[in-house]
């Protein structure tokens, strides 16, 4: 008998032994602590000297004697959590010939299979037997024997709470401890491979090939070396010119490559001083570099999940892009070097410097002044500079200042519009788009819907009919409260951080180009940046507000007029805080109906959108699309106002939306969603990212992945048990008006409407957080 202090340890460590279901794979698969505690089973990579004393499998009679095929009974009732006893390859294959039907290598609703698999209990040595019924619990199965391999098993013992875990609590796992680290890169010579590969390289030349900025002499002799030192890779390494035109980037479209980003100095582990690359987070899918607006979103989720480094390195990765690269770049190809994207710079400093360390203070503080220094190069070089800046009305406008055609679209993209000038000239489609992009054909009706082509990409809403043939004309609702944020960011940081007095590099704007006298050096204070945003904001009011339609509209720069598109983007007039109060109502009160939906909130109206034909076909960023940094702005504006009824009932629509989707469909995380008809399957351009996976999904997708962890703070206890229950928001909302109803009538304090949320994880930047 164990003595009271040993029984005492005993029980301890059972009580600090995490629920299975919660365990990551990494732990669960491979810990051989946890494993022998769960008994599991077999390995080809676990020697029998290893295995639990108590473990049937470390002697080979006894292994034999588990897995002969018994009669088995069925155990219908369990006094215990159940684990069951498998072998991980055939029950794999039992379930793909039995349930995957359609043969996608995935367990979905759509697949006609029985929909039921028995397993022997581990308990009885598989004597017992149990059913796992029913599509989300054979999908999790199916996911977690892929997981099993992955971890060299070949038996395990598995607990059921893996089977029927609560689907909220199983995605928001799977995106922090695999998501997250599936969407993670580096460039260096360690994750060169990975990084190298582009999806969307079209042309004939397929080796990796890395660009490094003019004046980056050790980084270019560190990739230098990485291609001696690893010939298979074939690394063809490049520099770029000080000077970075149109010109240049269209000569080197036919040889795509890497843009390189930020290293750090290490030490390795032959004591010699070398580089590696600063982590950062990609799309996922056929979008496998770091972009623009991508990564802000991106950062949200991991600040959440408590990824701090990581969010703070993809800032370090925008600073270096606008030291070399002169902005943001779409994303880090050769191809973006002339095109930036939504700029959001600011509140992702400030997010991430609110959550470092108070012991680095020092430091902190100077990685704020390197941040900020670079933020307003941006702002003053790219969004206050010709073409983006409309001195006459005072607001900016997405340009890319590119020729020809993109190169990262589909083959056949453009040959509707390419086919009747083809047509007129007698030649191919094909040899029209070689002749257009070399300049040997001039067409000035082409060169203005490229130009206006590039600009919709630039904006991230590609593409639209509400920027259609009109992008680089268009001052955007959504562009100015973004630059408005910028304005306000950097009067209130130098305000309250910097002592009113912030003294950078002298930065050219539209105001100064023409200036050939200027100082090295200018010192900014918040007077000045304050005054900037009041500007801005009387003349987004004055240009874009529609008193009768109570909200927001973009405004036309060429044609000098409002335009009239009903856009959910209104909302982030709401989100930077430009709107004042009586607009934020009015906008509560008719934009809103405009746009939520079953699903969430839809991207814009159907009668904006208009008619869809074969000729008019459907574009991704119309009616009925919803996409997630829509959703997480508007979260975070009615948060603002104190909205919050209006904040978690759009939210809890569209974790609905990914819920029902993950439970259906195998564990599916898409780019987007038809949050109208409620399906991932899109019929629309470009299709969907993030289906392509083979038993289990590996990425999800970047800021679907943020949404869902943002949004899960937004949930109070009853409206996250709905969601485990996948509840249709229909009901859920009329359920809890009826509970609001009866808590009045009863005036009690609190009902199921006000209780607050299990863990704040939202991202509003609160007064009291903010530094001084």
């Amino acid at each position: 008998m164990d003595s009271p202090r040993f029984a005492s340890s005993n029980a301890a460590q059972e009580q600090d032994t995490p629920a299975p279901n919660v365990v990551p794979a990494n732990e669960y698969y491979s810990s051989s602590n946890y494993i022998s505690r769960h008994r599991t089973l077999g390995s080809s990579r676990k020697p029998a000297s290893i295995h639990s004393p108590n473990d049937p499998m470390a002697h080979s009679e006894a292994a034999t004697k588990y897995r002969r095929p018994r009669r088995g009974s069925h155990d219908d009732k369990a006094t215990k959590p159940r684990r069951f006893l498998i072998d991980v390859d055939e029950t794999q294959k039992l379930i793909l010939e039995q349930e995957d039907t359609d043969g996608d290598f995935q367990i979905t609703v759509n697949d006609v299979g029985p929909k039921v698999i028995t397993l022997g209990t581990a308990d009885s040595a598989g004597f017992n037997k149990y059913d796992i019924r029913g599509t989300y619990m054979l999908s999790n199965l199916l996911q977690e024997l892929s997981l099993a391999q992955d971890y060299g098993r070949k038996y395990v013992v598995l607990d059921e709470a893996r089977l029927n875990e609560n689907p909220v609590d199983r995605l928001s796992r799977m995106i922090r401890h695999h998501f997250w680290d599936g969407l993670t890169r580096r460039i260096d010579s360690e994750g060169l491979e990975l990084i190298a590969n582009d999806p969307k390289n079209r042309s004939k030349n397929t080796a990796p090939r890395i660009y490094i900025p003019f004046g980056e002499d050790e980084v270019l002799e560190y990739y230098k070396n990485v291609s001696v030192q690893k010939p298979h890779l074939k690394l063809d390494v490049e520099q770029l010119p000080e000077v970075i035109t149109p010109k240049y980037v269209q000569s080197i479209n036919d040889k795509p490559g890497i843009l390189a980003l930020a290293m750090t100095k290490f030490t390795n582990d032959e004591g010699q001083e070398t580089l590696k690359g600063v982590p950062f987070v990609v799309p996922g899918g056929r979008f496998n570099e770091m972009y623009g607006w991508d990564s802000y979103f991106e950062s949200l989720g991991l600040l959440v999940d408590g990824r701090l480094e990581l969010a703070k390195g993809m800032v370090d990765n925008f600073v270096y892009e606008i030291k070399h690269y002169g902005k943001i770049l779409n994303a880090n190809r050769s191809y973006y070097l002339t095109r930036t994207q939504p700029p959001f710079l600011t509140d992702m400093i400030l997010k991430v410097y609110d959550r470092l360390p108070y012991s680095l203070e020092i430091e902190n503080k100077q990685w704020l002044a390197v941040a900020f220094t670079a933020a307003i190069k941006e702002y003053l070089t790219v969004w206050m500079s010709q073409h983006r800046y409309d001195p006459e009305s005072g607001l900016s406008r997405f340009y890319s200042e590119g020729i020809g055609m993109p190169p990262e679209t589909e083959a056949t993209h453009f040959d509707h519009v390419i086919k009747p000038y083809a047509d007129r000239k007698g030649v191919s489609v094909e040899e029209y788009s070689r002749l257009y992009n070399e300049g040997l054909v001039d067409e000035p009706q082409l060169d203005t819907y490229f130009k206006h082509d590039r600009a919709v990409r630039e904006s991230g809403h590609d593409t639209t009919y509400r920027l259609d043939n009109c992008a680089a004309d268009i001052a955007t609702v959504d562009l100015n409260s973004l630059l408005y944020k910028y304005e306000m960011d950097i009067a209130e940081t130098i305000q309250s951080i910097f002592g009113d007095s912030f003294e950078t590099p002298y930065f050219a704007s539209y105001d100064t180009s023409l200036s050939t006298d200027h100082p090295e050096t200018i010192v900014h204070t918040s007077a000045e940046w304050f005054e900037r945003a009041r500007v801005r904001q009387e003349r987004i009011n004055r240009l874009c507000w529609n008193e009768e339609r109570g909200m927001y509209f973009d405004y036309d720069t060429r044609l000098k007029a409002q335009g009239t598109y009903e856009s959910v983007t209104t909302f982030y007039t709401m989100w930077s805080g430009l709107a004042d109060r009586e607009k934020a109502e009015k906008m509560m009160v008719n934009a809103l109906p405009l746009f939520e939906v079953t699903g969430g909130l839809v991207s814009g109206t159907e009668s904006s959108r208009g008619t869809i034909t074969l000729s008019r076909p459907n574009r991704q960023w119309d009616f009925p699309f919803g996409w997630a940094p829509h959703q997480i702005m508007a979260w975070i504006a009615f948060e603002k106002y104190g909205f919050m009824d209006e904040a978690k009932r759009t939210c809890y629509r569209w974790l609905y939306t990914i819920t029902k989707s993950f439970v259906d469909f195998n564990g599916v995380v898409p780019e987007k969603f038809d949050v109208v008809n409620m399906t991932h399957r899109v019929q629309v351009e470009y299709g969907n990212v993030g289906l392509d996976f083979k038993f289990i999904p590996r990425e999800g997708f970047g800021w679907m992945n943020a949404s869902y962890q943002v949004g899960l703070g937004y949930m109070d206890r009853g409206l996250r048990r709905a969601l485990g229950a996948v509840m249709d928001p229909c009901k859920v909302f009329k359920g809890r008006a009826l509970a609001v109803e009866k808590s009045q009538q009863n005036n009690t304090n609190e009902s199921i409407a006000t209780q607050p949320p299990d863990v704040t994880t939202r991202l509003v930047r609160p007064n009291s957080l903010r530094r001084v």
